[in-house]
């Protein structure tokens, strides 16, 4: 899977069309990813304890992971990633667009 945990990324597709978000979790098994602020679901919650509160609770879902795509920092499109080896034999995630190496 392309996309790391930290990655700002661009949902291209579905509800939350053009937001953009920070990838909170990947599940790679599932292809699915966790976006900040994308795919919110409310859920109601019955307090458990003497003092908890009860209430809707607002909570990010998965999303699948082909419905987002990496914000380039240099040239700010969401972009297809590459890969390239760098000088110390390390495999890098670059832009496809301009060829900025894609950091963490």
């Amino acid at each position: 899977m392309k996309l790391k945990k930290g990655d700002t990324v661009k949902v291209l597709s579905g509800n939350d069309k053009g937001k953009t978000g920070e990838v909170l979790t990947v599940l790679p098994k599932e292809n699915r990813v966790i976006v900040k602020d994308v795919n919110i679901r409310k859920k109601a919650v019955k307090p458990r304890k003497a003092g908890d509160e009860g209430g809707i609770i607002p909570s990010e879902h998965p999303i699948n992971a082909s419905k987002v795509a990496v914000v380039c920092p240099k040239c700010q499109k969401a972009v297809r990633i590459g890969y390239k080896v760098d000088k110390d034999g390390k495999k890098v995630r670059v832009c496809k667009s301009c060829g900025e190496e894609l950091k963490k």
